[in-house]
């Protein structure tokens, strides 16, 4: 019983700092994101002292661009997403199985000491899960705010009324804006979920289990079977 325990112990310790490593890199990403967006705006970028510079070149948009993708790659990806990918398949299978237990009418469910403890562990991975869909939403709103290339956009047709003599030297900064707002767009990856990242398996798996239930309760409440 003592080495059971401890060995519980351990994995439970090292699997909980893993789940502490991969929040602490979503936290950074939030920062860069939060400092990046705020590279356009003279006073936000002098109240955090970062470089600033409008978007009125070329050359700064493809500065800007370049810097956004150097910053979503920063710090490790694909080992923080296997970390994410886990919990929620791990959530999910616990959740799964005392769902199963509660249908099949389990009488002794809450007397039983390895129930309490996978609730436990369902609460805990919930909690988790929450604070990374949090962080990694905000992230992408951050990352994703078109409203800075539209500002620009506006300031550029302000300046070619000022300047009609530049007119032709804005229009093609103007129509870069345009299309870096069209790649924004296209290069969010489709396989997330509240701004996690989720192996793309897991994402179609879960997808399915939700839009499953969601046509279940419809069901139910309508009085007949509709196919989501």
């Amino acid at each position: 019983s003592a080495i059971n325990f401890m060995e519980r112990l351990c994995l439970t310790w090292m699997f909980f700092f893993m789940m502490c490593v991969a929040e602490r890199t979503y936290k950074q990403r939030f920062l860069f994101a939060k400092l990046f967006s705020h590279i356009t705006s003279a006073r936000k970028a002098r109240k955090y002292e970062i470089p600033h510079f409008r978007l009125k070149k070329v050359e700064n948009i493809k500065i800007w661009l370049s810097l956004r993708s150097y910053l979503k790659r920063r710090g490790p990806q694909r080992s923080v997403d296997v970390v994410v990918s886990s919990v929620f398949l791990l959530a999910l299978s616990i959740a799964f199985i005392c769902c199963a237990q509660v249908l099949k009418g389990h009488k002794t469910l809450l007397s039983a000491a390895y129930y309490w403890e996978f609730l436990m562990w369902e609460a805990a991975l919930l909690l988790f899960l929450l604070r990374l869909a949090s962080l990694g939403s905000e992230t992408n709103k951050k990352y994703s705010n078109i409203s800075i290339l539209l500002t620009e956009q506006i300031n550029l047709y302000l300046k070619m009324e000022k300047k009609p003599n530049k007119k032709e030297q804005l229009s093609l900064v103007n129509n870069v804006l345009k299309l870096s707002t069209k790649l924004l767009k296209e290069l969010d990856s489709p396989f997330r979920l509240y701004g996690l990242t989720m192996n793309p398996l897991i994402y179609n798996i879960t997808r399915v289990v939700i839009l499953s239930a969601v046509s279940g309760v419809i069901s139910d409440l309508l009085g007949f079977n509709i196919r989501v």
